[in-house]
């Protein structure tokens, strides 16, 4: 699943970029796929802008952008060294989306489904008790397109997406709406180890269609403990796979 898939559910540009960022974007990949272990130096500037192809400016502003995610720390005198983990800006949307390239890390996708099972079924609740007949509308709209993408992997997740993106919307809570990168990442990568064939889709419509109409019908109780049962079903998959 390419991490394309990310920017465009998140509808962030991912082409035309400045050259700061392209090379911001190979390096990140790099240190999030673990080429680079963490307390390590990066290779010094005139390195990296030789192995680029770019001028030391652009290696230089580039590093600056890793900085700000949190992924790299600077030390004058002594060089460039790879943060830990728990140093990175994790809802951040291109580290995010650079997990999709890099091997699956358990403790990456335990983390994100423990933040899903926090927040969806809330969301769903608050969905059903808030959200206007046009947000109803639109997550009915998004579970027909998963319907109608169930023969398909890629199509499908991304259908499946939109859907919990809807679902976040209709709760009508500012915050919520931050969290969506995390569900794109989740679907994004555990999908490439939970569902290699699209027969499987069929359980999961079931799922959604359930938690649909509990929405439509304005029952918050439901909809809370349908979300749950979800996020747990797709979490024990993960447990089983990984």
């Amino acid at each position: 699943m390419s991490e394309l898939v990310y920017y465009d559910l998140k509808q962030s540009s991912a082409v035309a970029l400045s050259m700061p960022v392209q090379v911001a974007r190979e390096l990140g990949r790099r240190i999030v796929a673990g080429t680079y272990e963490t307390g390590t130096m990066i290779d010094e500037e005139n390195t990296l802008a030789e192995r680029y192809k770019v001028s030391r400016v652009v290696v230089r502003d580039a590093v600056k952008i890793l900085v700000g995610k949190g992924l790299l720390d600077v030390r004058r005198g002594i060089g460039t060294r790879i943060r830990s983990r728990d140093k990175w800006v994790m809802l951040d949307d291109d580290v995010l989306a650079w997990h999709l390239s890099a091997p699956p890390n358990p403790d990456f996708l335990k983390q994100l489904m423990d933040v899903r099972l926090a927040f969806e079924p809330k969301a769903s609740r608050w969905a059903a008790e808030r959200g206007t007949s046009e947000d109803i509308s639109a997550i009915s709209d998004a579970f027909n397109k998963m319907e109608n993408e169930k023969g398909s992997i890629e199509n499908f997740v991304i259908a499946d997406a939109i859907f919990h993106r809807t679902i976040l919307r209709a709760a009508h809570n500012e915050f919520l709406k931050a969290m969506e990168g995390v569900i794109y990442s989740a679907l994004l990568v555990s999908i490439k180890i939970t569902n290699s064939d699209p027969r499987e889709n069929d359980s999961s419509i079931s799922f959604h269609r359930d938690l649909l109409d509990a929405i439509a019908r304005r029952d918050g109780d439901l909809a809370e403990s349908l979300t749950e049962r979800l996020l747990v079903d797709a979490r024990s998959r993960l447990d089983s796979e990984m």
